[in-house]
């Protein structure tokens, strides 16, 4: 098992939320992104990712999809275009400092666009859901486009997407997100995910769609603070911070949280999340 992580380096357009982006990072790794794990749990069987997969993990974020890929057997390489944070504590997961924890089978750290190697990679995984802001695909394909010249003839690619409104429970809560954000009239305004938002990247990237799955993702916090903290973390509401304020965003999130509220204090929402497996011709 090798893990290795990628950091790339894009331009990004607007100002910088003001927003801890060291504290944010944290509350993705600990709180938010393990609710993606059924949908990491479901590619990787179908795949049959193992001790044969050179995994490829496009917006790697703190790098747990990559630990559970390489518990199975797999040869990770994690590409983060947008947090440095994230990729730190992916880092701290994969690569450990530690004399008693040693990096797994000779793991790397490299900064750039891996270059193709003497092995291929022969899975690439995009599972950062797109379709739930408007333009929250722009460069995901030119992404997937670089990708495809140091992975093998036929090799799948996963996207994820959100599922339709109606069985995601948290669009009702990423409103608040479009809403805010309306006066930047910024990208980052909510809309619903379109039927064909996965296959549409796929085909600008040049892939084939060839089957796609859906996954029941629950999103399920301790209280209505920690389902804050968690959905912060996902970015999604930083251009309604940098409109408005914290506090506003804060305010209007905990009452949008508030019927998903149950009994015992905890917050539960059912989501539904949609994968599409493409290949490289």
């Amino acid at each position: 098992m090798t893990p290795t992580l990628v950091r790339q380096h894009l331009p990004q357009a607007g100002s910088a939320p003001r927003v801890d982006q060291g504290a944010r990072a944290r509350d993705w790794s600990e709180i938010q992104e393990r609710m993606l794990v059924p949908l990491y749990e479901a590619v990787y069987e179908r795949l049959e990712v193992g001790s044969g997969t050179r995994l490829l993990g496009l917006g790697c974020g703190s790098g747990l999809a990559l630990l559970m890929a390489a518990v199975r057997g797999a040869e990770v390489t994690g590409v983060e275009c947008h947090s440095p944070e994230r990729l730190a504590l992916a880092r701290e997961r994969l690569l450990p400092a530690a004399p008693e924890s040693p990096a797994r089978g000779g793991a790397r750290l490299v900064r750039r666009t891996p270059e193709r190697a003497a092995a291929a990679y022969n899975l690439v995984t995009a599972f950062e859901p797109i379709g739930c802001l408007a333009g929250d695909s722009e460069g995901l394909a030119e992404l997937l486009a670089g990708a495809v010249p140091v992975a093998e003839r036929g090799t799948p690619v996963v996207l994820a997407g959100w599922g339709p409104p109606e069985r995601c429970a948290t669009s009702s809560v990423l409103r608040v997100a479009g809403k805010l954000a309306d006066p930047l009239r910024s990208p980052g305004s909510w809309r619903p995910a379109l039927r064909d938002d996965l296959e549409e990247v796929a085909q600008r990237a040049g892939l084939r769609p060839d089957g796609s799955g859906r996954v029941s993702c629950p999103f399920g916090y301790a209280d209505v603070a920690s389902a804050r903290r968690g959905l912060l973390s996902t970015g999604l509401f930083d251009a309604a911070i940098e409109a408005t304020d914290q506090e506003q965003v804060d305010k209007e999130l905990a009452e949008a949280l508030h019927p998903h509220r149950r009994a015992d204090g905890t917050v539960w929402m059912p989501n539904v999340f949609r994968y599409l497996i493409a290949t490289v011709p």
